[in-house]
């Protein structure tokens, strides 16, 4: 518990960027300037209550699959009662702890944080993440070592009952039998999990080529040219002749994205 401890503490208190959504929240809310939020963050954050502290800092303290990884590669499949992660916020916040952020110019400011901050990571990371023994011996047997970690977030996530979770162990027991392996196949596995649920193998193969279809059409649109908004506009541009490629950066998400779908198909249609 001591070495989760040291490594919570270390990264809340590593330095990190302010979010541009933080600065149009303040704006939008508390008409903040962009050149007084920092003064804000400072002098007033202490004075508002726990849950507009929680919105307006979620964006820095709501933990990434990466983040999750960090605690996956050192718990593996150990699994944490609730009272452990209270208990296990008390003590980072009777620590003191406090983030650096990291100003626009270089500037780095600290703020101690308030438990809600504190509680927002720890309760997200996944210590409560239970991973069946069975796919926790997989893993560490047939995962490349440099990916273990976040394939153990990946197993550690809530969304895989005993019938689900079938989708990812039988993912990694055929894709690293036949080498066709890839980290990022299964964060997509884990995104469609998530997003649709499906209920076992099965119904992740009846469903999985509409999905597919309707990423493809997506991807297609975010590479059209926007419309004009009018016809001088058009013109300047050629006309029916418009030459504009698509500069929507969903595009290149969405065509890995198929990429990762197609594959996936492939080694659950055998």
């Amino acid at each position: 518990m001591e070495r989760l401890f040291e490594l919570l503490a270390g990264e809340l208190e590593r330095p990190r960027e302010l979010p541009s959504q933080v600065a149009r929240h303040l704006n939008a809310t508390y008409g903040v300037s962009r050149d007084s939020v920092w003064a804000f963050l400072r002098n007033e954050l202490e004075h508002l209550e726990d849950y507009e502290i929680d919105l307006i800092l979620s964006p820095v303290f709501t933990p990434t699959l990466k983040d999750q990884a960090l605690v996956a590669a050192l718990l593996g499949r150990e699994s944490l009662a609730p009272e452990a992660i209270a208990a296990l916020i008390q003590k980072l916040v009777a620590r003191g702890t406090a983030t650096a952020l990291l100003a626009d110019d270089g500037e780095t400011h600290s703020l101690r944080l308030r438990e809600v901050s504190v509680a927002r990571y720890v309760e997200r990371l996944r210590l409560e993440g239970h991973i069946p023994e069975k796919l926790h011996s997989l893993i560490l047997s047939a995962v490349p070592e440099a990916d273990r970690p976040m394939v153990l977030a990946v197993a550690r996530r809530a969304v895989w009952t005993p019938a689900r979770g079938e989708l990812l162990h039988q993912y990694l027991q055929r894709a690293t039998a036949s080498g066709e392996y890839r980290l990022e196949d299964v964060i997509a596995l884990l995104r469609l999990a998530e997003m649709y649920e499906p209920a076992d193998v099965a119904e992740l193969q009846s469903r999985l080529p509409g999905w597919i279809e309707a990423v493809r059409q997506e991807a297609s649109a975010a590479m059209q040219p926007k419309p004009f908004f009018n016809e001088r506009v058009e013109d300047m541009h050629g006309g029916g002749r418009d030459q504009r490629r698509g500069v929507d950066p969903r595009a290149a998400v969405r065509e890995a994205e198929l990429e990762s779908y197609r594959r996936l198909l492939q080694i659950f249609s055998r």
